[in-house]
């Protein structure tokens, strides 16, 4: 210990001098070490276990309604004939580019008539979506009240382009007007379902969507999809914000 040292700077001398000891540096090196291997094992459990829960639920809908899809293809044919399926590109994690399957809802010039009916959108901001789109079929309509139109993504969630819960994702064009802070959505796999699905869904405005969104990646846990996926039922068969 230096003595015309001042009790501050000879705190600050001790310190420094047990952060040169090598016995020290190596001990914390090895606590670091074990807490970032904690931290990956942990990670990648909680990954596994997700994926696992995507697979197993996403196969069982898929055979178990299997049936049921051939009257809903009857359905969409009958109303509007073929294309009986809709494909759309979207983002997804990371910004991988995926195809996106629905039943379809909407006449077969939907995208080319929409550039007309922007100004009638009902949501300010980046997404499009209109309460009464002109460009809905009649089944469509009823397919949409109850989030049918969606069953064909459980196919994406297979795939694995696609997870259970997460942020709904993008369509190009849209990602093209994100905000810095708003492509965070993409820092996880999108979703079947996600927070603002069970709070709103798409009567909530769109900045309130992506701050339930970044509020479920930065408090995602199996748990938490869990309880998501138990209170998207309630939502989808009341049709709460769906349209």
């Amino acid at each position: 210990m230096l003595p015309f040292l001042d009790p501050a700077d000879k705190r600050a001398a001790e310190h420094w001098a047990q952060a040169a000891d090598p016995k020290r540096v190596r001990a914390w090196r090895r606590r670091l070490w074990v807490k970032q291997w904690v931290w990956r094992v942990t990670i990648g459990l909680a990954e596994y276990i997700k994926r696992a829960l995507d697979i197993i639920i996403s196969l069982g809908v898929l055979i178990f309604f299997s049936p049921l899809y051939l009257i809903l293809m009857a359905l969409v044919w009958l109303d509007g004939g073929r294309p009986v399926f809709y494909k759309q590109m979207r983002v997804g994690q990371s910004g991988k580019v995926f195809a996106m399957w629905k039943f379809r809802t909407m006449r077969r010039d939907a995208e080319f008539v929409q550039k007309d009916l922007i100004p009638l959108s009902d949501r300010q901001g980046v997404a499009f979506k209109m309460r009464v789109d002109p460009r809905v079929t009649r089944v469509g309509r009823l397919f949409r009240r109850f989030s049918v139109d969606e069953i064909p993504q459980f196919w994406n969630v297979l795939k694995g382009d696609m997870s259970l819960v997460g942020p709904r994702p993008p369509v190009p064009e849209e990602l093209t007007r994100y905000k810095a802070s708003e492509l965070r959505r993409l820092h996880v796999k999108p979703g079947l379902t996600c927070f603002w699905q069970i709070r709103g869904r798409a009567d909530l405005p769109f900045e309130e969507q992506v701050r339930l969104d970044v509020l479920y990646i930065y408090s995602e846990s199996f748990w938490k999809d869990l309880k998501i996926l138990v209170l998207t039922i309630p939502a989808v068969l009341f049709g709460r914000g769906a349209y």
